[in-house]
């Protein structure tokens, strides 16, 4: 898959895409990130990107003419046949909030060109004219788009085969549907116990199905405490079986 992005700070990405575990779905392009930036397509001396927003008003707007030129440009590159183009996706307050069900849709993708604005924000135009899908991480606001571009290509590139040490370590994430949507149990290591606190015994038993049950009733308090919508969720889609339900009894 190809992610094109489209950033006035293209060197904020050369650390995310060299450090951490997914780096070796860059390295490899298993998820091949290429950067663009639109002060490139500029024109004049000063290859000026923005100006004051009609109407008056704080701050300054990215305009329309280098982002299409840009996008014209990421177009011919990727030789895209009419009507299979890659969607353009920008991040914006106004957009759906990412979770897990669009990030594993995005991992099973070809990729779409990601527009990481700034300033005051994107010419109406343009985004009218090109803009396919709007994604947001939340209801606060970020001085541009990338940081939500590294979270999409984050949580995207891990999901690809052979990324993370183990094939299966991804289906143990909190909102996965093999944990039927729940958050994911507390975890332990050594030392077996520290500063006055011990691991728990179901996890020192060695008995496997204890081990199961334990983790499964964990995560169903942890949700019931902190995420009440996803127990909701689950009983809805018919996740939660009658252990499940006397569980979340006791947690009332």
């Amino acid at each position: 898959m190809r992610f094109d992005i489209i950033t006035l700070f293209p060197e904020l990405f050369a650390p995310f895409l060299l450090t951490g575990v997914t780096r070796r779905a860059y390295a490899s392009a298993q998820v091949d990130v290429r950067l663009w930036n639109p002060r490139d397509h500029a024109e004049g001396n000063y290859r000026r990107v923005d100006d004051r927003p009609f109407g008056g008003g704080p701050g300054m707007v990215m305009m329309p003419e280098p982002l299409s030129r840009c996008l014209a440009a990421i177009r011919a590159d990727r030789a895209e046949a009419e009507g299979g183009r890659a969607p353009v996706v920008l991040f914006s307050p106004i957009g759906e909030t990412l979770n897990h069900a669009a990030v594993e849709r995005w991992s099973a993708s070809a990729g779409a060109v990601l527009l990481c604005g700034r300033y005051e924000g994107i010419d109406q135009r343009f985004i009218d004219a090109h803009v396919d899908v709007q994604l947001s991480l939340g209801d606060f606001v970020l001085s541009g788009g990338e940081i939500a571009a590294m979270a999409l290509l984050d949580a995207v590139a891990r999901l690809q085969p052979g990324v993370l040490h183990d094939e299966g370590s991804h289906q143990f994430d909190s909102f996965n549907p093999a944990l039927d949507g729940l958050l994911d149990c507390p975890h332990y290591t050594r030392p077996e116990a520290w500063a006055g606190r011990a691991v728990p015994a179901a996890l020192m038993s060695g008995h496997h199905a204890q081990i199961e049950r334990w983790r499964r009733d964990q995560r169903l308090k942890v949700t019931a405490e902190h995420r009440p919508d996803l127990i909701e969720a689950a009983r809805l889609a018919g996740r939660l079986g009658a252990a499940d339900e006397a569980v979340l009894a006791r947690c009332d």
